[in-house]
Parts: structure tokens; sequence; C-alpha cells
């Protein structure tokens, strides 16, 4: 990437930006999500109600081989009644863990692969309008099957049978803007190694880059 280039990438930036909030209220405490609403001060001093989701945040891990494939899960969500192709992905429930090495975990658990090189690979808002949810993408090359004899993660629900499929990187852009694949995180990871391959991943951030 250019200097220039560097500069102008540099200027398109989210900003941090807290309104005020006057009051709040939790209608809903779940296991992993909270439904609240703030009530927020807004220009010419109006306020109004905002109901959104408060999540723990995400991580997840687009595995990449030697031979250009993506390691795809396949998983059923309910509230989309839908069979997803998706990343190796999970909820930040450990304290204090860094986020690299809750990707780690969810890749050995998932999909049964553990990796020697890590990156940043993106970090997106899931649905900035109603939830508060943050996940952020690693792109994890040199990979390794864990033995069996090693991983002792029992699948559960969901997870039970979960396919395990490594589809070749052209292929799932081609199923991402052929509106095959509808997970979000699964299409910003595809989409950004895609985009990030171009340079060789040169310019990706370290696995420890902070969050913005």
């Amino acid at each position: 990437m250019s200097s220039r280039d560097q500069r102008e990438a540099a200027a398109i930036r989210d900003t941090p930006e807290s309104w005020d909030v006057v009051a709040t209220s939790t209608h809903f405490e779940g296991y992993v999500i909270d439904v609240v609403t703030d009530t927020v001060r807004m220009p010419r001093d109006e306020t109004a109600d905002r109901d959104y989701i408060r999540h723990p945040g995400s991580v997840g891990v687009l595995a990449l081989d030697p031979e250009g494939r993506v390691l795809l899960i396949r998983q059923y969500r309910h509230p989309a009644r839908r069979l997803l192709w998706e990343l190796p992905a999970g909820i930040r429930d450990v304290e204090g863990e860094p986020l690299v090495d809750g990707a780690a975990r969810e890749l050995a658990e998932e999909a049964g692969y553990r990796a020697a090189t890590w990156h940043t690979l993106v970090d997106l808002l899931t649905s900035p309008g109603c939830s508060d949810e943050r996940i952020r993408i690693f792109l994890a090359r040199d990979l390794e099957k864990i033995p069996d004899e090693e991983n002792s993660f029992e699948h559960r629900h969901e997870e039970i049978d979960m396919l395990v499929e490594w589809v070749p990187l052209d292929d799932a852009v081609r199923g991402v803007v052929g509106g095959k694949i509808h997970n979000s995180a699964a299409v910003a990871g595809i989409l950004a190694a895609y985009a990030a391959a171009a340079d060789g991943f040169a310019g990706l951030r370290p696995a420890d880059a902070p969050e913005e």
C-alpha cells in the first residue's frame, strides 16, 4: 500500500462518541444477552428511547489452508430458520482472555484445528442499530488437525454432527455475492480475506491489535 493510500485509508475511520443517557431500564436478562432501553439526549435537547441488545461480544476465525481454501462450518440458527454456512466463532465468555486465545479455542472446539500464524482480519459491529455486539475475526494459517484423543470438547445441541467443509476462497466469495452465504461474520471474513490476499496479507494488523 502506498503512503498516499495509507493516508486516505486513515481518513476513513469510525470514531468513538457517546451521547448522554439520562435513563436506562432493563427488560430482560438472559444467559448471553440483555434487552435494555436507554433514554438518549438528542440534538436540540430532545430525548428519545432506544431499545437494543446488550451483548458480551464475539470472536471468529477465517482459517485458510495453503491451497487457498476456507474452513466453513454448517450450523442451524433458529431465529433465522436456516442452516447457515459460518466461520468457527463464539462469544467472549472467559473474563480476561485475550481475543486471539478465545478464537483459537473456538477453532479447536468447533472444527478440530490449531493454527501457528494469526492476524487480525476485520472488526465489525454485527447490527449496530439494535445491538452493541462487537466481533473480531482473525485470519488463521499454518493449520494442523488436532488428533481426536487430544480434543475432548463435547458438541451439544446445534453443534451435534456439525459439518466442517474446506471451500476454495474464490467459491466462497461467489457464494457471498450470489446471495448464498448470509451469516454476517462469514460474509465480512470471506470478503476481507479475499481483499487482503492481494498483497499477501502484508497489510493486516497483528493478532493482539487493540480494538478501536
